[in-house]
């Protein structure tokens, strides 16, 4: 099954121009997330004003697309549709959705909305990925140095939305004898900015799209291409990496609905980090920029390291985190912490991505990675923010005030049971790659 190219294949180079051109488009496709993803849910709830129980549920709306893409959009990009023609008409669509995001301010409309935007914008996340694994001639040498662009435009978006809520929607300039609550509510109402920003980029993009390289359909004797990767997924080691990624996704979620209302109102940052990251989502860029710098090291470690190896590091990083949000209150500790976000991202998901290319074949390439954003982004998203809701009403007092040991502790214990079971069930070798870089435990 295996669809590695031959060893003269993985010696060529990368030619510059392409690794520009995928570059470019990874930098936009996160930026456009990034804009927005970390402040929804202190947007929703401080300004908007929606209860924790109904954010989560908005959050897990977001998710439905990625329901769909295997479907639907991979179906199209493996059979019928160049995947940069597809690619660019999602994220045309996607701007005009998520446009309309910062202006709608009852629940139903975010639900609608939101539905209409997921369904557009989710299935260019592994789009991306199928689009890029195409060109690419050696996945370990290259992959690495086109998606740190994706980080490298989540990153700039994360600080440019940060410093903007701190210059202009903080008041008294983050000085402490403001109260913490008016703070938070002042720079949700900036929030409503990054939804443009995001529509902005994602115009950018789609017309961007159109001049990628040519990413035809591939042939096949398998008309429906997600029952072709289905089948794949159903044996190791794919069974138990999507049976693993599922819970990982839930409380990978709660990093990304809980981190931004947990550095203001248990006010962790320093005003040093305001004043380099910003507020709101400005410094969770240090997981991001942990993440360069895992994925600058990762073209020398896949060689020598095997692919479980790596996979057990990045489910060991959620522990860690998780364990340190719940038990420690030190902006510092914190704050390495947030940077373990890249070991996470680095070591497990990106990893994955490889290893869900390498177990299916060449003409289910974009319908394989759909399935797995139908895992990890589709239904771990909506399990893990509705979890995230919930256990945050249930985390909270009479009084409102939320106890984040028990809002990160459940995460942290539901990351110890993953470790187990992947060690447990994850074979030391993958039976599709005799030979190959992967290297026996």
């Amino acid at each position: 099954m295996s669809d590695s190219p031959p060893p003269s294949d993985l010696d060529a180079p990368l030619p510059v121009s392409l690794q520009i051109r995928l570059s470019v488009m990874m930098f936009f496709q996160y930026a456009i997330w990034g804009a927005w993803l970390p402040l929804f849910f202190a947007f929703l709830t401080s300004y908007r004003g929606f209860t924790a129980s109904q954010a989560g549920n908005l959050f897990g709306i977001s998710a439905i697309g990625a329901l769909i893409a295997p479907f639907l959009f991979g179906q199209i990009a493996d059979r019928y549709l160049a995947t940069e023609k597809v690619l660019g008409i999602c994220h045309l669509l996607g701007a005009v959705m998520i446009w309309q995001l910062a202006e709608l301010t009852e629940f139903w409309q975010l639900l609608v909305f939101g539905l209409l935007y997921s369904i557009i914008y989710a299935p260019t996340l592994s789009l991306t990925n199928s689009l890029s694994f195409y060109h690419l001639s050696n996945r370990d040498r290259d992959f690495g140095k086109i998606r740190v662009w994706g980080t490298l435009g989540w990153i700039a978006v994360g600080i440019g939305m940060g410093q903007f809520l701190y210059r202009y929607y903080t008041p008294g300039g983050g000085a402490e004898e403001v109260a913490a609550e008016v703070v938070a509510a002042t720079q949700a109402e900036g929030m409503a900015y990054a939804f443009k920003l995001s529509a902005v980029l994602g115009a950018i993009l789609g017309i961007y799209c159109f001049t990628l390289p040519n990413t035809p359909p591939q042939p096949s004797e398998s008309s429906f291409a997600a029952g072709k990767a289905a089948r794949a997924v159903s044996v190791n080691p794919l069974l138990t990496l999507f049976l693993v990624a599922f819970p990982i996704s839930c409380i990978h979620q709660f990093y990304f609905v809980r981190t931004v209302d947990f550095l203001q109102f248990r006010q962790i940052n320093a005003p040093i980090m305001d004043a380099i990251f910003g507020v709101g989502g400005g410094p969770m860029t240090i997981g991001q920029i942990s993440e360069i710098l895992v994925l600058a090291v990762m073209p020398f470690i896949l060689p020598r390291v095997s692919r479980k190896s790596l996979l057990a590091v990045g489910l060991f990083a959620y522990v860690l985190r998780f364990a340190i949000f719940a038990y420690v209150d030190h902006w510092l500790v914190v704050a390495a912490a947030l940077a373990l976000h890249g070991i996470c991202f680095g070591c497990f998901f990106f990893v994955a991505f490889l290893v869900v290319d390498e177990e299916s074949g060449t003409d289910v390439r974009a319908s394989a990675q759909s399935l797995f954003n139908l895992v990890v982004v589709g239904i771990g998203v909506i399990v893990g923010n509705f979890a995230a809701g919930q256990i945050g009403s249930i985390a909270q007092d009479e009084a409102g005030n939320t106890n984040y040991t028990t809002l990160f502790a459940i995460p942290m214990w539901l990351a110890i049971a993953c470790l187990v079971a992947f060690l447990v069930f994850y074979p030391s070798k993958s039976p599709s790659r005799p030979g190959g870089p992967e290297l026996s435990e």
